[in-house]
């Protein structure tokens, strides 16, 4: 695959490794995505595929298995390097919003951008302006509990496009809401994958998959479909 992004090679999660308990989240996937791809990774709960989304946003280390990032092999990189791969190449979106409720919507946004050492009034227009992207300018002062759970979503999308990420995990980003607040979420999704954005959708519904170019299918821990596959461009 041209343009190769993510690159996981016969990767293995393995817990409680030769017990008679001995469970495989992750049971031997090889899976690539290419720059400016948008693919979902569909399965039901248990199958692995939120453990694949923490090892795809380097929140957690294979069994076995090789992951290159961006050509860069990951298990080679420190732990500083690590944690600025998380903080400024990968972008999450979480089912729970994990919003700080005693912040304001703009100083949620923030945040990566403290971490990353910008200040001051860069940080703050930085933060103004994913929100914007996602129409919540006007609700930057109001707090998570003063939002409704569209909004709460949307200020988390904000805050992961706020450091410019090269990749957007988004894990169950519609799972709390009604089926109207997610259609918007999903368009916002859609529109940052049109301006370039990667991104990789955990899912449990094969119709919000659908939304994505290339949908994954994850049963037991294996892969076991790849709309890409169809076209000539499998993993």
């Amino acid at each position: 695959m041209k343009n190769t992004l993510i690159d996981i090679r016969n990767v293995y999660k393995i817990y409680n490794e030769s017990f008679e308990n001995e469970v495989r989240a992750l049971d031997g996937v090889s899976l690539r995505v290419a720059h400016g791809e948008y693919v979902a990774v569909v399965g039901a709960s248990g199958s692995g595929k939120s453990t694949l989304m923490n090892i795809l946003g380097c929140l957690d280390a294979p069994t076995y298995g090789e992951y290159y990032l961006d050509g860069e092999q990951v298990s080679e990189f420190t732990d500083a390097k690590l944690a600025r791969i998380r903080n400024r190449q990968i972008g999450f979106i979480f089912q729970g919003f994990n919003l700080l409720g005693g912040l304001t919507a703009l100083e949620n946004v923030e945040l990566p951008l403290v971490y990353q050492g910008v200040h001051g009034s860069k940080r703050h227009q930085m933060a103004m302006e994913a929100l914007d992207r996602v129409g919540l300018f006007d609700r930057m002062e109001h707090r998570p509990n003063q939002l409704s759970g569209g909004q709460q979503q949307r200020v988390a999308i904000a805050r992961a496009l706020a450091t410019e990420p090269n990749i957007i995990l988004a894990d169950e980003p519609t799972g709390n809401l009604d089926s109207r607040t997610g259609e918007h979420v999903i368009q916002i999704l859609d529109k940052l994958n049109k301006d370039g954005t990667t991104i990789v959708l955990i899912t449990h519904d094969p119709a919000i998959a659908q939304v994505a170019k290339r949908a994954v299918r994850i049963l037991d821990g294996r892969i076991v479909e790849d709309s890409a596959a169809k076209g000539g461009a499998a993993s």
